[in-house]
């Protein structure tokens, strides 16, 4: 996919995760979920890739509100009412991640993503209030797509790119701007680091693959 679709645009929760439905229907079983994120914890630098550790939904709602589909599964034990969100996104999966950006020269932190449902930039208290809450990054989006993908038994890996210090961490106002300005400046570090870690995910998709036919 390039981009996604959001709530803030006037899409309903279940259209802006139909794209998930579908790749796990053609066959898709790990997805790599990119976005711009606002850097709340101390340290970050704008420009930094995180890759997400978990989450915090304060979109104030959840794409799987209504019937259950538990048709979609792609796994055993996947498409369940209630299910296990412990590992939202893929240890292994991270792990992966961390060791193609060593070989890129990279170093990747982690980081828990909080999604807010937009579209305007959060205000410093609301800020202050996410740190207190564990959040080391912000957004608009992510979430929504991850909750689905589990569901489905999908694994997730999720990469954040800082394109800006939250609000009340620098003397600047925020600006989409700013954001797709510092987007491009790492479009390239990014690719770099995804083509490293499409193909290290594929040889253990492929591998699992073969061991079970």
């Amino acid at each position: 996919m390039q981009g996604r679709v959001h709530c803030y645009e006037g899409y309903t929760p279940q259209q802006v995760t139909f794209p998930m439905r579908v790749l796990g229907m053609l066959g898709v079983r790990a997805v790599v979920l990119t976005n711009a994120a606002g850097g709340i914890k101390e340290g970050y630098h704008v420009g930094q890739l995180v890759a997400l550790g978990d989450h915090i939904n304060q979109m104030g709602w959840n794409p799987l509100t209504g019937p259950n589909e538990p048709r979609f599964a792609v796994r055993k034990g996947a498409g369940l009412r209630f299910f296990d969100m412990t590992e939202a996104y893929s240890i292994r999966l991270r792990a992966v991640a961390k060791e193609a950006a060593k070989e890129e020269g990279l170093e990747l932190d982690e980081g828990v993503y909080l999604a807010t449902p937009g579209p305007s930039f959060e205000t410093p208290a609301e800020i202050r209030a996410f740190r207190s809450l564990g959040a080391t990054l912000v957004g608009m989006s992510t979430v929504p797509e991850t909750i689905v993908a589990r569901h489905m038994g999908i694994e997730v890996l999720g990469i954040s790119c800082v394109t800006n210090l939250a609000a009340g961490l620098s003397s600047s106002h925020l600006s989409h701007e700013e954001v797709s300005e510092t987007g491009k400046q790492v479009e390239r570090r990014l690719a770099g680091l995804l083509e490293r870690v499409a193909g290290k995910i594929a040889a253990i998709v492929s591998a699992e693959t073969e061991a079970k036919s």
